[in-house]
């Protein structure tokens, strides 16, 4: 299935996500990440599902806090475009898993060894040398913040970062929850039912969170919390979460240690 962002105006990432779609490696590289993630690490999806929602996340905040007057880091300070900024956001989205398909444990640094090299590929031809070194640098710099602990610099690589932990529905933790891996992890992506994403009154963002069982404020509070926390556009950002219907669901039948 191709993956595919709504580009708007924007031909140059029309024409990168068509390289995208065509470049059989870099889909070939979700799947390996995803044999070690879901198949012998028991994990949720970080393949090709998750790179199409964190991508269409990313794409989607980046625009609401263009409109609300928040500045991307490219066009800041280096002169490009918002055009730039989302070929970043959006390469960043396609990259960021890439070394899981080493291993999961620090797959951040390992991604960077894979994504130099096919931003590179990507970007050949579609920029003179120098924007295009500047584009493979935030793409790296977004690839290496999406960690939770580190530290973004910018506000592409923070828009990664957050898009990244947005993408947190219950279907993000079908396979190990059914499965029978049962803990705080898997039962709190199950309560989360939906994220949407709409432009605030008072902040340029306006996340909503709905959940089917109060367990999903974990994933808000010990997830996202650090996330936006380790980001340059919290303030910039609302979120609220509320649980859907008047009862909770029951998750689980019984507990033991």
């Amino acid at each position: 299935m191709p993956l595919t962002v709504p580009t708007k105006h924007n031909d140059k990432l029309g024409q990168v996500m068509e390289r995208v779609n065509a470049d059989r490696e870099l889909h070939q590289l979700w799947k390996c990440a995803n044999i070690n993630a879901v198949d012998r690490a028991g994990m949720n999806d970080h393949g090709e599902v998750h790179i199409r929602i964190t991508a269409n996340i990313a794409l989607r905040l980046l625009r609401l806090l263009d409109a609300g007057g928040v500045p991307m880091g490219v066009v800041s300070d280096y002169g490009l475009t918002v055009d730039e900024a989302e070929i970043v956001v959006v390469l960043g989205a396609c990259f960021h898993d890439l070394g899981i398909s080493i291993h999961r444990h620090r797959h951040e640094e390992y991604s960077l060894i894979i994504a130099e090299r096919k931003a590179r590929e990507i970007l050949d031809g579609l920029y003179e040398l120098e924007q295009r070194t500047i584009l493979v640098s935030e793409i790296l710099h977004a690839v290496a913040a999406h960690r939770s602990d580190e530290i973004c610099l910018t506000t592409e690589a923070s828009i990664l970062k957050l898009a990244d932990a947005l993408d947190m529905a219950k279907g993000r933790s079908r396979i190990p929850f059914e499965a029978g891996h049962v803990n705080i992890h898997s039962v709190s992506a199950a309560a989360i039912n939906a994220v949407r994403l709409a432009k605030g009154t008072d902040k340029p963002v306006f996340v909503e969170i709905l959940m089917n069982n109060s367990a999903g404020i974990f994933q808000l509070d010990e997830l996202l919390k650090q996330k936006l926390l380790n980001s340059t556009i919290a303030q910039h950002v609302q979120v609220v979460a509320r649980i859907e219907g008047e009862e909770e669901k029951h998750l689980i039948e019984l507990y033991a240690m």
